[in-house]
């Protein structure tokens, strides 16, 4: 497996992604913006196990690897070796009731996939990670 920085999903029921807005902390990336479950590697972690982990912190959540229908490694955005992973999985029977917000960012919700990818508040490298699968679909 080659190395790797992090990883992130979308997780998607019907037309909407589920989203993060990220702390409004000046001091880190893409302060205030939306944001999508994920996070950097810990230990050895695969790429799944990283994302795994994350959107267990961050909204409480245990995902099965049968749920991603799409997955693709990148470049990162932080250095010109940094790779990360982008996960996309359905969730159809995922309830609102089943998320438990963490302690990192200021809230989550449901956003229309077209929406996350118009906003200009919503980190710019994912916009355009949830462009190219759309466009994987055509």
């Amino acid at each position: 497996m080659s190395e790797f920085d992090g990883a992130k999903i979308a997780i998607l029921r019907g037309d909407d992604v589920l989203t993060l807005q990220r702390d409004d902390i000046p001091t880190i990336p893409f302060p205030g913006e939306w944001d999508l479950p994920g996070g950097g590697r810990e230990g050895h972690e695969t790429p799944f196990e990283t994302v795994a982990r994350e959107l267990h912190e961050e909204l409480g959540l245990r995902i099965s690897a049968q749920r991603v229908i799409y997955h693709r490694e990148e470049d990162g955005h932080t250095s010109p070796d940094a790779r990360v992973h982008f996960f996309v999985a359905t969730w159809e029977e995922l309830r609102d009731e089943q998320i438990v917000f963490g302690d990192e960012g200021q809230g989550w919700c449901w956003m229309r996939v077209t929406d996350f990818i118009a906003r200009p508040d919503v980190v710019a490298p994912l916009r355009q990670r949830m462009s190219r699968y759309l466009f994987s679909l055509s």
